[in-house]
């Protein structure tokens, strides 16, 4: 703007761009290339679903303002899931909350409990919102590496300790854990769970990835464990579960008091959101035990799918436990700037991935790491494994 010489933007945004999502997407759409970069599937999720969303749209459920803390047939479904799945009881009228999205739930949470200059400890490489929110809210974000042994990405239990200070306010979990697909066992939530009492820190916990584990593996609530039900704000969503994910419905838990300082931040950020979409996803929650378990085993076959095209293809590749998610490694290839390989992938092969890179606050520490999503129909990804072949030597 002419005659400004203020800085526009916010200080504490200054080191946040355009999102890497956004940059790739529009890549993929400028060469026409397969988009194996953000995490969507490409096809919608069950028919009862969508339609149950219809009805209420024929019916006039949701065309207004629904209530600000969430229509109560989804606070009651969300509490039933909770309930069900992992013997957690929560009070649909005061311990539950309905957010636009998970990424709403994640930024209200940390906009209410964290206050300027508080340390928030967040596993890296984490989703790209962690950091902005944290700035936002005025707080320091504290990274906790996750670091790849023996085909995995692993966290160093020792490291966490060391990183909780006097100004430590939160850890901020994600489990199963975008992107490296990593899903912390109960051992490692027990001994979080024991840091957490010991140094009396809040745990706001990212779940989206609940029900999309894989391989046996088991997904372990925090909230559950001993004296975490009442420091924990668990954020869950049904965009990945139900692939949704343009319905943005997203859900917090938590007891009553920290659920309330939640609330008290949301609702001045969307207020409401997806009225007729809350009425689909409070059934879609009641769906059975057979639909999770078909969800899995269909992701899991196209996890080894495309990582056994990617390993095919010269990648090096992590096995990941959870998520729509396969992180690589490039150093086989020769090159150590994933940035610079994911520009350059439409044009070698057609293929649109993510640089892990900019999940870290230190770029090099993923600098040769690429992710690719599986959350594509089979057809795409039989063509992305053939186009991928090219890189081969």
């Amino acid at each position: 703007m002419a005659g400004m010489t203020r800085p526009l933007l916010n200080r504490r945004l200054a080191e946040f761009g355009t999102t890497i999502f956004a940059e790739m997407s529009a890549l993929a759409a400028r060469t026409g290339s397969i988009n194996l970069g953000q995490g969507f599937p490409d096809t919608d999720g069950p028919e009862e679903i969508r339609e149950a969303a219809v009805r209420a749209l024929r019916e006039g459920r949701g065309s207004q303002y629904p209530p600000g803390p969430g229509v109560p047939e989804l606070r009651a479904a969300v509490a039933e899931h909770q309930q069900r799945r992992y013997g957690l009881a929560y009070d649909p009228d005061s311990e539950v909350l309905v957010t636009a999205g998970a990424t709403e739930a994640i930024a209200a949470a940390l906009l209410a409990l964290v206050e300027p200059g508080d340390e928030v400890i967040a596993l890296e490489p984490y989703y790209d919102s962690y950091a902005a929110c944290i700035a936002m809210a005025g707080g320091t974000r504290v990274p906790v590496t996750l670091r790849p042994h023996e085909g995995a990405f692993v966290l160093d239990l020792d490291e966490l300790r060391a990183a909780v200070t006097d100004r430590t306010r939160l850890i901020l979990l994600n489990t199963p854990h975008n992107p490296t697909g990593t899903v912390l066992d109960r051992a490692e939530l027990t001994a979080i769970a024991e840091l957490a009492r010991e140094r009396d820190l809040l745990v706001v916990t990212d779940e989206v990835y609940e029900h999309l584990v894989f391989d046996g593996a088991e997904h372990v609530p925090i909230a559950g464990l001993p004296g975490m039900r009442e420091r924990t704000v668990t954020i869950g969503s049904a965009g990945k579960t139900y692939s949704f994910t343009g319905w943005k419905v997203g859900w917090a838990t938590g007891p009553r008091e920290l659920v309330t300082a939640v609330r008290t931040a949301k609702q001045y950020l969307t207020y409401v959101s997806s009225g007729p979409f809350q009425y689909a996803i409070a059934e879609a929650l009641r769906l059975p035990d057979t639909y999770y378990d078909g969800l899995r085993a269909d992701l899991q076959r196209k996890r080894d799918l495309l990582g056994d095209g990617l390993r095919a293809a010269g990648f090096e590749v992590y096995r990941p436990q959870g998520t729509y998610f396969i992180t690589t490694d490039i150093t086989p290839f020769g090159e150590k700037d994933a940035y610079a390989f994911c520009r350059a992938l439409p044009e070698r092969c057609g293929v649109v991935a993510i640089p892990n890179s900019v999940f870290y606050d230190d770029p090099d520490a993923g600098r040769s790491q690429v992710r690719f999503a599986f959350c594509k129909r089979k057809e795409l990804l039989d063509e992305a494994v053939a186009r991928l072949k090219r890189l081969a030597p």
